[in-house]
């Protein structure tokens, strides 16, 4: 993740959480009062969120130290002490939901990242994020990401052209939308389009898509359609999918599978901030 974003990120969140000063944490306990906290997991899964721990105390205090006992993209299983953070009481109590918060989140789309990724070994196809990200959090949800073993689709609607349904829908046809942005954007620049049946599949064909989403297509549809598709168009799937058919999708041929609930479902893997007496 890019280091001064994030700091910006946190400081934000931090805002948001603490505001003018923590009531409780201030009003209890004197500035310079140390203590030491350790975050432990409390389930199995794939831990992200490492940077978020060293640069999230450290803004608050410059007296925090973070002990790490392993980094992103680690298996760990419920029990496990994740780190340990020795700093002002104040900076600990104040900084541990916003921290805490964004780690668990990771932690779960890299976990659930990884289990999907599970379900395609021995078939080829790779497993991608898509837009559906929370506001305000796409670059740690897509690190996230990465590091459960998947792949970023599009970052935004700025770094790659997707033609959906409603674009097709107001340019009058699949052909003309892909005409009108050749006629504008540069080589550099991917062009996707979703199909939903064969006949939009021969027309992304014929406009020389780089990129054809089957969406919402079964896996026995795209596995009937998918040889009239040349070496040089890349394949997708997306729409429908989850953890019990993915492996059909995976099956059938395609090159990419993009999954939504990677970051628009998230469940927080469990994560808790014990005292260290």
């Amino acid at each position: 993740m890019n280091r001064l974003r994030l700091e910006a990120m946190l400081r934000r969140f931090f805002d948001e959480d603490i505001g003018s000063g923590d009531l409780s944490a201030d009003t209890v306990f004197a500035a310079d009062t140390m203590g030491e906290v350790r975050f432990y997991v409390k389930e199995d899964g794939v831990f992200c969120g490492a940077d978020v721990i060293r640069c999230g105390f450290a803004l608050l205090d410059a007296r925090a130290q973070v002990e790490l006992y392993c980094e992103d993209g680690a298996r760990v299983t419920s029990g496990d002490v994740l780190a340990r953070i020795s700093a002002p009481v104040r900076c600990l109590l104040s900084g541990e939901r916003v921290v805490l918060n964004m780690v668990q989140r990771m932690s779960g789309i890299a976990t659930m990242t990884a289990r999907a990724v599970a379900c395609t070994v021995g078939s080829g196809a790779k497993i991608c994020d898509t837009r559906k990200t929370m506001p305000g959090l796409r670059m740690p949800d897509k690190y996230a990401v990465r590091v459960g073993g998947g792949f970023n689709h599009r970052y935004g609607l700025y770094d790659a052209v997707m033609l959906k349904d409603n674009h097709i829908a107001f340019a009058g046809s699949l052909q003309a939308a892909v005409a009108q942005v050749r006629a504008q954007l540069g080589h550099t620049v991917k062009i996707e389009v979703e199909i939903e049946n064969e006949n939009m599949l021969h027309e992304a064909i014929a406009a020389n898509a780089d990129i054809i989403m089957f969406d919402n297509c079964t896996p026995e549809n795209i596995r009937a359609w998918i040889h009239h598709v040349p070496p040089h168009i890349a394949t997708e799937a997306s729409g429908g999918i989850n953890l019990d058919n993915l492996p059909a999708y995976a099956a059938s041929g395609v090159q990419w599978i993009s999954l939504g609930f990677l970051t628009h479902s998230v469940s927080a893997l469990d994560i808790s901030a014990r005292v260290k007496f």
